[in-house]
C-alpha cells in the first residue's frame, strides 16, 4: 500500500505492519497504526533518520495567552517560534558534533539504555543536511518502547508471500507493507513554462527573492523553508506579490522581469538539501546565486527584511 492511496476501509486490526521508510510519513505512520490496533508494527529503513521529539502543545505560547491580550500573545508566540527556528538551525550548522550528541541523550531518556540507538537512530549526515523528523509528545518513542513498534535498519532482498526477506537473512513477517518511500517532488505542480512560445526551463534560470524566475516576466510562484515552517516563506511572497501588483497599478507599468546581470554567479539550486528526494529533481530546480536578491537564506529574519527593500531596485526591470 502507497500512503497516498490509502483507502478508508483498510483494515488495520491485528495485522502485521512493515512501513518501508524513516522519513515524516513513515515516523507519523508507525504511532498512527499502534494506535489504529496492529498488532505490531516494524519501521524498516535502509539508513537511519534524525528523529527528535517536542511537545504536541506549545507551553510557552499557553502560558502567553493565559496572561497576556490574544493579539500580543500570538504575536509573541510567532517570533518566538521563529527564534528557535532559526537558533536551533544555527546551532546544528555551526555545531554538529554537539547537537547530535543532544538529540541521542533526548532519544537515550525516551527509550531507555538498551535501545541500539547507534544502528537504528544515528544517521551517518550531521543535523539538517536533511530535514530532521519531529515526533509529537515522543509518540514514535512511546510505541517502540512499549513493544508494539520496532525499527530495523536493513535493505530488502525480496518480497516473500508472508512478508520481506532481507539481505542480512532475516525475514520480516507481514500481513500490510507500506511503501512510505520514493517521494518525487513535481515543481510548480507540474506546470510548463513558456514566453512567446519559447519553452522555459526552470533549470536554466535564477531565483529572485526565492518568489521570481530571472528573464521571466510577470510569473511569481511560492517555496518554503526547508529548515523551518514551510509557509514562513510562503506568505513573504505572498506580501511582496501584493507590494509588486500595487506598484504596477501606481506607475502604469505592464510587466516585471528581474535580470540579472551577466557576471552573477549561480551556485546551488535553490533546496539544498541533500536528500534522496531532493536530489532526484535538482537538475530540474531553479538555481541559486552566491548574494543576495539571488539567493535564498534560509533565515526569516534576513528574508523578511530583503523582501520589504524597493522594488524598483535596478534588478526588478519594469515596462
Amino acid at each position: 500500500m502507497h500512503p497516498q492511496a490509502w483507502p478508508a476501509d483498510l483494515p488495520v486490526t491485528g495485522q502485521r505492519v512493515v512501513v518501508i521508510g524513516s522519513g515524516a510519513t513513515a515516523v507519523t505512520l508507525v504511532p498512527a497504526l499502534v494506535a489504529q490496533g496492529a498488532a505490531h508494527v516494524t519501521m524498516l529503513q535502509r539508513s537511519p533518520t534524525f528523529i527528535v521529539a517536542m511537545p504536541a502543545r506549545d507551553r510557552v505560547g499557553a502560558a502567553l495567552h493565559r496572561h497576556l491580550p490574544a493579539r500580543l500573545a500570538d504575536t509573541l508566540t510567532r517570533w518566538k517560534s521563529i527564534a528557535y527556528g532559526i537558533g536551533s538551525y544555527t546551532l546544528a550548522r555551526r555545531r554538529p558534533g554537539l547537537v547530535k550528541r543532544q538529540i541521542a541523550k533526548q532519544q537515550r531518556v525516551a527509550l531507555g539504555e538498551t535501545y541500539d540507538i547507534a544502528k537504528h537512530l544515528t544517521p551517518r549526515y550531521n543535523p539538517w543536511d536533511e530535514r530532521l523528523c519531529l515526533v509529537p509528545d515522543g509518540d514514535l518513542f512511546a510505541v517502540l518502547r512499549g513493544g508494539r513498534a520496532s525499527i530495523v535498519t536493513d535493505t530488502i532482498d525480496r518480497f516473500t508471500p508472508d512478508g520481506i526477506a532481507l539481505t542480512s537473512g532475516d525475514i520480516l513477517p507481514a500481513n500490510l507493507i507500506v511503501t512510505a518511500t520514493g517521494l518525487q517532488l513535481k515543481l510548480m505542480g507540474g506546470a510548463t513554462l513558456s514566453v512567446d512560445g519559447r519553452p522555459i526551463e526552470p533549470h536554466n534560470h535564477l531565483i529572485y527573492k526565492g518568489s521570481m524566475l530571472s528573464d521571466v516576466p510577470n510569473m511569481a510562484f511560492a517555496t518554503g523553508y526547508t529548515n523551518a515552517s514551510w509557509t514562513l516563506r510562503s506568505d513573504l511572497t505572498a506580501r511582496f506579490v501584493a507590494r509588486l501588483l500595487d506598484h504596477l497599478d501606481a506607475t502604469g507599468a505592464t510587466t516585471a522581469t528581474p535580470v540579472p546581470q551577466a557576471a552573477e554567479e549561480v551556485t546551488t539550486p535553490i533546496l539544498d538539501l541533500k536528500s534522496g528526494y531532493i536530489q532526484r529533481v535538482a537538475g530540474r530546480l531553479p538555481r541559486q546565486g552566491n548574494r543576495v536578491p539571488w539567493r535564498v537564506q534560509q533565515n526569516y529574519i534576513r528574508d523578511a527584511l530583503t523582501m520589504r527593500r524597493r522594488l524598483d531596485d535596478g534588478v526588478l526591470r519594469f515596462r
